[in-house]
């Protein structure tokens, strides 16, 4: 198996090709590798890059098992059979929503500060990230976006596991995936490298 992306910036800018039907669009990137990714993607198309925030909410014995994800500005949103197969419920992992909730507002005001998310309302918005494994997290944030009345909803990721891409297209206009390998095992195999982005990393990209 070979890399498909040397870097996020690489798989940005090749995502970029595929997005230039995009006319003044409000680009999203989902912290922290989303950003490197949506960098050269607004940086090509001329349309503003801001981000939007979103956590991963953890099965408590394994934490990188995720069974929902919330997003800033939204309720969490739960992979309602996961929790049932690991007898849980929403209920249940209510304490770990909470903790997930601090990290999700500390975010915000690192990258953002007391600004607000963009106004969305009849604009074309792209939601970048560097990968689709579950889902999850772009699920939240789709939803986010939905309730913001905007105009037009583009999902756009460099790489995905074929059943998640199948279904997140229910949940935007458009979803533009580069690839979507066979043995997809984790969104970090299909890059050269992917290092973990610090907070630093990310206000750098902004621009702030």
């Amino acid at each position: 198996m070979g890399y498909l992306f040397a870097d996020r910036a690489e798989a940005g800018e090749l995502l970029a090709e595929r997005l230039l039907f995009a006319r003044d669009p409000v680009v999203l990137a989902l912290p922290r590798g989303g950003v490197a990714v949506g960098e050269p993607v607004a940086r090509r198309l001329g349309g503003g890059l801001d981000v939007l925030v979103t956590r991963k909410i953890g099965y408590p014995p394994a934490p990188e098992l995720g069974v929902g994800a919330i997003a800033e500005g939204g309720e969490p949103v739960f992979d309602l059979e996961l929790l049932r197969k690991l007898g849980m419920t929403a209920e249940s992992v209510a304490w770990v929503v909470e903790r997930e909730r601090a990290e999700l507002a500390r975010r915000v005001a690192v990258y953002r500060g007391e600004r607000a998310l963009p106004d969305l309302t009849g604009r074309e918005v792209i939601v970048v990230d560097d990968g689709l494994a579950t889902g999850g997290t772009a699920r939240a944030a789709l939803r986010v976006v939905a309730g913001r009345e905007p105009g037009r909803v583009t999902l756009a990721v460099p790489v995905g596991a074929r059943e998640t891409v199948r279904a997140l297209r229910a949940e935007a206009d458009e979803v533009v995936v580069l690839a979507t390998p066979v043995d997809f095992r984790a969104v970090g195999q299909w890059y050269e490298r992917f290092g973990q982005l610090s907070d630093a990393d990310v206000l750098r990209l902004l621009g702030r």
